[in-house]
């Protein structure tokens, strides 16, 4: 049987991980380690101490479009937001620049200028925020002939 040659580099990615995953092999060091379910159980309930339950939706406009048309301009995208966001989420949204890349459905990749809109919302409004944040996805769609917004949904404790 041959030995395997593995590069340093790979070694210690391939040890940390182990130690990571599977914790030390001494019993003594055995003691403290939790279980990644211990951790999310221990980070959920520290979490959980503060605030009210949320979710957090992140939506992500691209501004290229298709078939040579000019990308959406700044000047655009602010009046939609003042225009069909504000007015459904007017206690307050997070908006960032980005730069984005996706696969088209024609399986190009398209590089764009981009922005990342947060909101926040109560649990308990859910369903009719729902309706709201795929108003304004199917409306910047329609309005600028796009294949899509993304959306990013998590639960979160929030506390003002």
């Amino acid at each position: 049987m041959r030995p395997i040659r593995i590069s340093m580099p790979a070694a210690v990615a391939v040890l940390t991980a182990a130690v990571l995953f599977y914790g030390s092999s001494s019993p003594a060091s055995n003691a403290g380690f939790r279980s990644p379910a211990a951790a999310s159980t221990v980070s959920q309930e520290a979490a959980t101490g503060r605030g009210r339950p949320y979710v957090s939706t992140t939506l992500y406009f691209g501004t290229g479009r298709h078939d040579g048309k000019p990308p959406i301009t700044e000047e655009q995208f602010d009046k939609f937001i003042a225009d069909v966001v504000t007015p459904r989420f007017p206690a307050g949204l997070t908006l960032q620049e980005g730069r984005g890349q996706w696969r088209d459905k024609e399986g190009d990749i398209n590089r764009e200028k981009s922005y990342e809109l947060t909101v926040l919302y109560p649990v308990t409004e859910a369903r009719a925020r729902d309706a709201d944040i795929e108003y304004i996805r199917d409306l910047y769609c329609t309005t600028w002939e796009l294949e899509s917004v993304g959306r990013a949904d998590a639960r979160v404790q929030v506390d003002f």
